[in-house]
């Protein structure tokens, strides 16, 4: 092989990787489209089902006025979710996107008596603060160059002390440690956000088309609860109360 075929070689092995990179950039950028599409689904249907519940007093009785009935719902609310992020790998296309839609109507329920506790303007600013902040930190998480997965078990621990935390104030009840919990819930919701999202990234990465729809799923009910975290702890900052 002379000078000439060896250039020709190189320059074809580099020209055949930058686009096999390429051709990976564009496939993970669709998967994380529709990541971000399930997601804003998935919040408007919980949006529209607080909406239903709370224009309904047929509704507002049924779920609210036996706390049986609520925990209920809670239950379900908590067993859906952790069954679907256990067992994903094993489901349907339509079976796993179905149980995140599921999960997003039981949230909207739940949610419900935010708006009976928070005024419908302070609810909305909080929502466009949550937003602004969640898309900042999930931009950062996909463009940064930095390595955040030695993040991962930090932000894990601290989100276990957060629910530790949350519990035993729910026995002392103590305004100081509430507004700890929710200084300490923004910031770990916020990391969680970049974090996940690169994680999502790098899933989407390594997975084929095969698995494009439950990756977009699976990243989708992620995103979709750091939202809803995020937003109900600087609810506790912005909210204003309806007394």
């Amino acid at each position: 092989m002379n000078e000439f075929d060896l250039q020709n070689l190189t320059s074809y092995q580099t020209a055949t990787q930058v686009e096999n990179e390429l051709s990976l950039q564009r496939y993970v950028a669709a998967v994380m489209r529709k990541v971000y599409s399930k997601m804003c689904v998935g919040l408007l249907l919980t949006a529209l089902t607080s909406w239903l519940v709370l224009s309904s007093q047929t509704l507002l009785t049924l779920f609210f006025s036996n706390q049986i009935v609520f925990w209920v719902l809670f239950a379900a609310e908590l067993g859906l979710v952790i069954y679907l992020s256990a067992r994903i790998d094993k489901l349907s296309e339509g079976v796993a996107a179905t149980m995140f839609y599921a999960y997003s109507v039981l949230t909207g329920i739940t949610l419900t008596p935010i708006f009976l506790v928070y005024t419908g303007s302070s609810i909305a600013m909080t929502f466009a603060i949550t937003a602004g902040t969640f898309g900042a930190m999930s931009l950062f998480g996909y463009f940064t160059k930095q390595d955040l997965s030695k993040f991962g078990s930090i932000l894990f621990m601290a989100l276990l002390g957060l629910i530790v935390c949350t519990l035993v104030n729910l026995f002392l009840h103590s305004s100081t440690m509430d507004w700890i919990i929710s200084i300490a819930g923004v910031l770990i919701f916020v990391g969680l956000t970049a974090w996940d999202t690169q994680a999502i990234k790098r899933m989407a990465a390594a997975s084929d088309q095969t698995a494009l729809s439950k990756v977009a799923t699976m990243g989708a009910l992620t995103l979709y609860l750091d939202f809803i975290n995020l937003f109900l702890y600087l609810l506790r900052f912005f909210g204003s109360s309806r007394d």
